[in-house]
């Protein structure tokens, strides 16, 4: 009996503490809720916080950017803060020209600097400096560049399209791996590796070749910089411009005739300068081997091709900003003399107050050659030849632009002319990311290249963008 009575009385002590952790079990899971609950708040709240950081940075380097831009207009200095960003050509800053050329700085009494200030060694690199151990001094970007050619199988027996031996058919034009960047705080380096779809004697290959292979020095007394090797030549508004970052699908045609399909691309040295102005005025003068066999063809320093370029740039504040340039060349073709090329461009942007990105653009280029040629009886005759282009182009959204070009030349080597309307849509889903849908209409009519005929393409385009990528031009 006794035994009994403890075994119940030891049942109920038992039951008894179950009940009594109940609710204290009850409660931990109630409060374990409470904390997730307010774990998730204040995760929420941080990528808030962070967001908020990343945009208010990203105002501040605009709003210095638009800064440094209206004081260089208003002093004739140009901004020396040319940092490679991952920044393809539509996101590029439509406030001032770009330069890597840095200013003498203006004398303490308010006048043109004095012989001393102008020779002294300039700032070095301020990207050098904010460099951290073990990190690499030089940036590296993949490009990709793909381009269709559709039309009329017509066009494509008379090889009479804008990418010839292409019609009808989609292909790489352009995969470029670049690497550059400091050398050390005074010079700068860049090289860039390309591949592409080429067509030559019938045969389409595909080839590997070193586009560009550069040093600049960037400190040189009285303002000026030294670039060294093999380059794009600075001749024109669009001759320095990759074929991915061109404003349309192709170049004008005024271009792809006077200096061949592939522009100038020349081995040998720039020199640039930014005079000590009340404005801003930049000018260079370069001397090549003279590869390219439509204005030159000696390939060497005995016969060089001599380039010139001078650049102005005005802000027009709330109006938007233009730049005006005009541009020579002159080289030597065996056998036939010496040849002579001028160019006058001009390119406005209107940026509204708060955005981005330019709304409109309107630019232009005018091209005169000058070169003697041997005709079919064996004659030698001057020609002169002319030709230009323009366009006009809108951006009222961000990741949406359209506009048309037009284009008018004349041959170098044989008479007659061609004409060209092409309008074309842009979509960029992303800053490293473009597609565009272009129509272009050719008329050969006046023309013995072609046998007087015409052309209608539809041409598309689809451009990325792997890693860093340097800011372009205004």
């Amino acid at each position: 009996m006794h035994r009994q009575v403890v075994r119940s009385g030891l049942i109920v002590l038992i039951l008894g503490a179950l009940f009594s952790l109940a609710p204290a079990t009850s409660g931990a899971a109630t409060e374990l809720e409470v904390l997730r609950e307010d774990l998730r708040q204040t995760q929420e709240q941080f990528q808030k916080l962070f967001d908020l950081q990343q945009q208010t940075q990203r105002k501040m380097e605009e709003l210095q950017q638009k800064l440094e831009a209206i004081q260089a207009a208003q002093s004739g200095t140009p901004s020396t803060a040319t940092v490679p960003t991952a920044q393809p050509a539509a996101s590029a800053s439509a406030s001032s020209p770009q330069t890597t050329a840095q200013a003498p700085a203006p004398a303490s009494g308010g006048g043109l600097p004095s012989a001393l200030e102008l020779a002294r060694p300039r700032e070095p690199f301020a990207l050098y400096r904010e460099r951290g151990p073990g990190q690499l001094l030089f940036d590296m970007g993949v490009v990709g560049d793909f381009v269709g050619d559709f039309t009329t199988s017509r066009v494509e027996k008379a090889q009479a399209g804008t990418f010839t031996g292409f019609e009808n058919r989609f292909f790489p034009r352009e995969v470029e791996v670049s690497f550059f960047g400091q050398i050390d705080p005074y010079a700068r380096g860049e090289v860039r590796v390309e591949a592409g779809e080429e067509f030559d004697n019938g045969q389409r290959t595909t080839t590997l070749s070193l586009a560009e292979a550069n040093l600049t020095l960037q400190t040189l007394p009285f303002g000026t910089q030294l670039k060294l090797g093999q380059m794009r030549n600075r001749f024109g508004l669009t001759n320095e411009t990759h074929e991915h970052d061109l404003a349309q699908t192709d170049r004008p045609d005024v271009m792809r005739r006077f200096l061949g399909d592939e522009g100038l691309v020349e081995k040998g040295a720039e020199i640039t300068w930014i005079a000590p102005l009340p404005f801003y005025l930049e000018g260079l003068a370069g001397i090549f081997n003279g590869d390219n066999d439509v204005i030159a063809g000696a390939g060497r320093f005995s016969a060089p091709l001599v380039t010139s370029r001078l650049r102005t740039f005005v802000e027009m504040e709330r109006f938007g900003a233009i730049q005006f340039g005009v541009s020579a060349a002159t080289g030597q073709i065996p056998d036939e003399g010496r040849t002579a090329l001028l160019g006058f461009d001009a390119k406005y942007k209107y940026t509204p107050e708060g955005w981005h990105h330019a709304v409109l653009t309107l630019a232009g280029e005018a091209l005169y050659f000058n070169r003697k040629a041997t005709t079919e009886d064996g004659d030698r005759r001057t020609r002169e030849r002319y030709g230009w282009y323009t366009y006009a182009e809108v951006r009222p959204w961000e990741r949406w632009a359209g506009g048309v070009r037009f284009d008018w030349t004349q041959f170098p080597d044989t008479p007659g002319h061609e004409w060209a309307l092409g309008p074309y849509v842009t979509f960029m889903p992303s800053e490293f990311l473009r597609f565009r849908l272009g129509y272009k209409y050719t008329d050969y009519s006046s023309a013995t290249t072609f046998g007087g005929t015409n052309a209608s393409e539809v041409l598309l385009q689809a451009s990325f963008i792997l890693g860093a990528h340097p800011s372009h031009p205004f």
